[in-house]
Order: structure tokens, then sequence, then C-alpha cells
């Protein structure tokens, strides 16, 4: 036991903020690589014409992952985020595998694979349900923003790793490219492994199990200020004290109560409207949609991906700089109204001008990926991990990843069937519809949450549903 805590205590803020959201490397991995690959996998198994079966294999870890957070976030009330964390970088390393040592067996091959996506997916969702609930728990609240942003860069540089590792890869036969490509995931899931490992637990977790010790000791290494440790210890027993009395009733129709439901709608629409806006549209199919508009071969076109991705790193380093100095619900307006006319105005260009240069809706897909990258982007999982009550936290969460997971996709999924049967143009206008209701919601539905303690936010929807129930008794 002195063994341990000597090894515990020379654990460092910067080591926990790392490998806490180093989660997102896994996350943004397996975004990304289906890329590069899908062109090549198309390729060997004659798959070009299949738009139902393209939709399906690049969407099924979305499929698993709706209920991969789900269940992750439920279990991680009871186990803890760190050991679901762990459990994640196993589950994600063996079918990563699986999926790179696809047999070639006809159509059935497809299936097989969809099949082992799936199971991926269950990985990738608990990692998108995990990762911003232990950071939240872990920052101070001065900090939130920017330390939560930092899963958001581990996301995009996933992503950015998976189309460098793709274009590195485009040379090789066709049949190997693809297989190296998903395979490869395994690598940062391992190192994920080793270092969780290390990591200690929440303790907002460790409070709520009754562990007063471990959790002051697990502030000291992310606290400097023993009076900010008595505080902070003080505040989340307080709140812990009550909510352990409640949570003795709660379950799912708990997060629909007058006390939470203002909060849990917030969270969940927030995460909902990220992935119907259509960014996974560009991220999924980008050299698909250069295809589309210029006639050259996807497989040509994996540059692109490249520039999305550093387009993506950039504005999450953006975000980090300028997190506690904007309030969140003025970048996500921000963000979204860029975001929803860089949708819109190709297609009203193309309706006046038919002859419009095909890559102009490349140029307006670069600005919509920017203004994504620093504001709908990190913010949703700002939000998701600040937002929701210790109570309801993990069954929130994974409530609020599952719904994002079912907007990532459906969008994984249809849009190349949409693209098949309508102008690309109007696709993207309809996402741009999407992205203006996604700032009406912000207008109309979400708290600020910006330098507010995360007791302070319960309190703050609390207040809201009162009033509520107040407005409605008068």
């Amino acid at each position: 036991m002195n063994v341990m805590a000597k090894a515990e205590k020379k654990i460092s803020s910067a080591f926990i903020y790392f490998f806490g959201s180093f989660g997102g490397i896994l996350f943004g991995y397996d975004i990304g690589v289906m890329t590069g690959a899908l062109p090549f996998l198309q390729a060997d198994w004659h798959l070009e014409n299949a738009a139902s079966l393209v939709g399906w294999i690049t969407s099924a870890v979305m499929f698993g992952a709706i209920f991969g957070g789900a269940l992750a976030g439920q279990l991680s009330d009871k186990f803890g985020r760190r050991k679901m964390i762990l459990m994640s970088a196993i589950v994600f390393m063996i079918f990563s595998v699986l999926s790179g040592v696809s047999p070639d067996m006809g159509e059935a091959s497809a299936y097989y694979l969809i099949i082992v996506r799936m199971l991926l997916g269950l990985a990738v969702g608990a990692a998108s349900a995990l990762v911003p609930a232990y950071m939240s728990e872990m920052a101070p609240a001065s900090a939130r923003g920017r330390l939560s942003g930092l899963n958001q860069t581990m996301i995009v540089s996933g992503m950015l790793l998976s189309y460098v590792v793709d274009y590195l890869l485009k040379d090789l036969p066709g049949e190997w490219a693809w297989r190296l490509m998903l395979g490869l995931a395994a690598v940062p899931a391992l190192i994920l492994f080793l270092g969780v490992l290390r990591l200690p637990e929440s303790p907002r977790f460790l409070l709520r199990k009754g562990d007063e010790a471990q959790a002051r000791k697990v502030l000291t290494y992310i606290r400097k200020n023993p009076a900010e440790i008595n505080e902070e210890l003080a505040s989340i027993k307080e709140t812990a004290k009550e909510e352990r009395q409640a949570n003795q009733k709660t379950s799912w129709s708990t997060l629909f109560s007058s006390k939470y439901r203002y909060l849990v709608i917030a969270g969940v629409g927030v995460a909902a409207f990220q992935q119907f806006q259509g960014a996974n549209a560009i991220f999924y199919y980008i050299p698909l949609i250069v295809q589309k508009a210029t006639g050259q071969a996807a497989s040509s076109n994996l540059m692109w991906p490249i520039i999305q991705g550093i387009i993506l790193v950039v504005g999450s380093l953006v975000y980090m700089w300028i997190a506690e100095k904007f309030n969140r619900r003025t970048l996500l307006m921000v963000g979204g109204s860029v975001m929803g006319l860089s949708f819109i105005l190709p297609a009203i260009i193309n309706w006046m001008m038919p002859n419009m240069n095909p890559m102009t809706i490349v140029v307006f897909l670069c600005i919509y990926v920017a203004f994504y990258s620093f504001t709908w982007a990190p913010l949703t999982w700002v939000l998701v991990g600040e937002i929701f009550p210790l109570a309801i936290r993990g069954r929130a969460s994974g409530l609020a990843s599952s719904f994002n997971w079912i907007g990532s996709w459906l969008v994984g999924l249809i849009f190349p069937i949409m693209t098949a049967r309508m102008p690309q143009e109007a696709v993207f206008a309809i996402f741009g519809v999407i992205c203006i209701l996604g700032v009406i919601f912000i207008k109309t539905c979400v708290p600020e949450t910006r330098g507010h303690t995360l007791e302070e936010i319960e309190e703050q929807g609390t207040n809201h549903g009162r009033a509520k129930t107040s407005n409605v008794e008068s």
C-alpha cells in the first residue's frame, strides 16, 4: 500500500491531463481512418456501386458507439471512469486488429466487417462519454474549458494521424493498404491502456463512494492551494450528500424530472446537433466529395483529408487559447451561423451561376471546418462534461454521447445515398438549415456554464426548473 502511495505521488498534473484526454486519439483515429481506407476497400471488394453497403461499413462504428456511450456512462457510475477507460482501450485493440484481418469471402466480407466495426464502436462510444466526464471532474472551474478542450485537440490529432497514415500507405497494394490503415488503430489503444494504468480515479467519484482520503490525495496532484482543495472538497461533499440520498431513487426517468430536465435537454440537444449539422459527412467522405466535384479518383485525393485535419488541429489550439475569454453560448452561436452559411451559400451560388467552379464547394467546406474546429467541435464535449449534475452525470453523459453517435451514424449512412440521388450542393444546404436550427436551440435552451463550478451549474438548472414550474402554476 505504501509503495502504491509513493508511486501515486509522482504523478504530475500534466500526465493526468494528457492521458486523461488521450482517449480522444482513439476516437479521432477511427473517425478519420475510413476516409482514406474506403476508396481502396471499395476497389478491393468491388463496392463502387453499392452505396448502402458503403454507408453501413463507414457508419458501423457509430452505430456501435450509440450503445457503447450509454453502457459505459452507466457502468462508470458503478466502477469508476478510470476502469472503464481501461476496458475501452482493450476492446479497441481487439477489434481494430480484427478489422484489419477481415477475411475475403465475397459479399459476406462486408457483413463481417460491419459487425466487427459495430463492436469496435462500443469502445469508441465509451471513450466519447468517459473522457469528457473524467476531464471535467479533474479540471478546476477556471480552466475547465481549456483543459476539457484538450480532449478535442486529441480527437482532431487522432484524425490527422489517421489521414497521414492513410496517405503514407496509399501506394501499397490496395488489399494491404486499407487493412493496415484499420489495424494500426490498435497502437494508440495500447498507448492509452499503458498510460491510464497510472492515472488516479476522479475525486468526485471517490467522494461519491465515501473515500475522502483518496479524493483529497488526488486533488493534491492537480490543485496547488490547500485552501482551494478544502473549499472544493467541502463543496463536492455537500452536493454529494444531497445527491447520495436522491441517487437511491435515481433511474433513467430521473433524467427528465423537473429538477434535471432543463440541463439534460440542453446537454443532449447540443450533442445531437453537433452531428446532425453534417460535419462528419466531410470527414468520412472528403475524397469522394472531391471526386464527385472534379472527376478525379478518390484514392488520388488523400491530401484533402490532411488539409482538413490540419485545419481541425489549428482550430482546436485556437479554442484552447480563447476558451475562457468568450462565453460558451457566444462561440456556439457565431460558429453555427458561419457553418450554416458555408453550407447554404454554395447551393445559392450554383443556382444563380450553373457553371460555378466545382471546387467552390470544397472551399466553403474548408470554411465550415475552420469554424467548426474551435466552436461546436470542442464545446460540445466541454458542455457534456460540465453541464450534468453528479447524481445523473454517468447516465446523462452516456445519453448525450448516444444521441451524438446516432447523428454521426445517420450522417455516415445516408450521405452516400443522398449524394447518389441529388446534387452535393443540395445535400449540404439541408445540413446548413440544421446548423441554423442549432443556433436557435443554443439561444433558447442552453445555459451559460463558463466560469461556474459544477455545483453552481446544477443550482442554475434547478432554479430554472423551479421557475418553469412556477410559471405553469401561475
